[in-house]
């Protein structure tokens, strides 16, 4: 009596498909779990009927099953990342809720010009030969130049709110190009900062935000909270 062999299924068959989109550790376990529950019974019927004289080769399945464990621990690890993740947004997001009412130091070029004085914080890595300095409005118009300090090092620019012809500006939002060239020319970029009071926090995001007078800044961009 002959017995037909049947053919085991290949890795690509019974492997989990995953989607970028809508694959979650939860979704993508239970995917796994019927999977290898049909492989076990194919496994199961090709055991059963295969000829006694010919027995099948147990290295193909034996590799699948080792599939099967690698892509579970694939997913407990994805699993254990998302959970890591939430964490850390959670701690995220106590720690923005603390540096509400504090001053904080911010790495941008934008602040808000109140009772007629704005300030901005530039550091250069090595000495410049020109330093100029350019306070912008919300539509980016030149409104003030000045010539900043040259020496390597952190340096403020205090601007009085007027611009070139003496007139007072209104209160609001302004930025500072800092434009600076050491004594061969060549560009200097420098590194902005601004000091804020956080006056709220925007967890709408993946990540939290703080508010300032100035707009909305990412936690990454507080270099340091400093003492009232």
């Amino acid at each position: 009596m002959t017995v037909s062999t049947l053919t085991t299924p290949t890795a690509t068959n019974t492997t989990p498909a995953t989607s970028t989109s809508t694959s979650t550790p939860a979704t993508d376990q239970q995917t796994l779990a019927g999977n290898f529950s049909t492989f076990l019974t194919l496994l199961t019927s090709q055991l059963q009927n295969q000829d006694p004289l010919s027995p099948m080769d147990s290295t193909q399945f034996t590799q699948q099953l080792v599939e099967f464990s690698q892509v579970e621990q694939q997913i407990k690890t994805n699993d254990n990342l998302t959970s890591l993740s939430q964490k850390f947004q959670a701690a995220s997001a106590g720690a923005a809720l603390s540096y509400l009412g504090k001053d904080a130091l911010i790495q941008s070029d934008t602040t808000a010009l109140q009772n007629g004085q704005a300030s901005w914080g530039y550091s250069l890595p090595n000495a410049a030969g020109t330093v100029t300095l350019q306070v912008r409005d919300a539509s980016n118009r030149d409104i003030f130049d000045a010539t900043g300090e040259t020496a390597a090092g952190n340096h403020v620019f205090t601007w009085n709110g007027q611009d070139n012809n003496g007139n007072t500006m209104p209160s609001g939002v302004y930025h500072l190009a800092v434009t600076a060239a050491d004594t061969g020319g060549a560009s200097i970029t420098p590194t902005m900062t601004v000091q804020e009071v956080i006056s709220g926090v925007d967890f709408s995001g993946t990540t939290p935000k703080v508010a300032t007078a100035s707009g909305s800044y990412d936690v990454s961009t507080i270099q340091a909270i400093l003492a009232n």
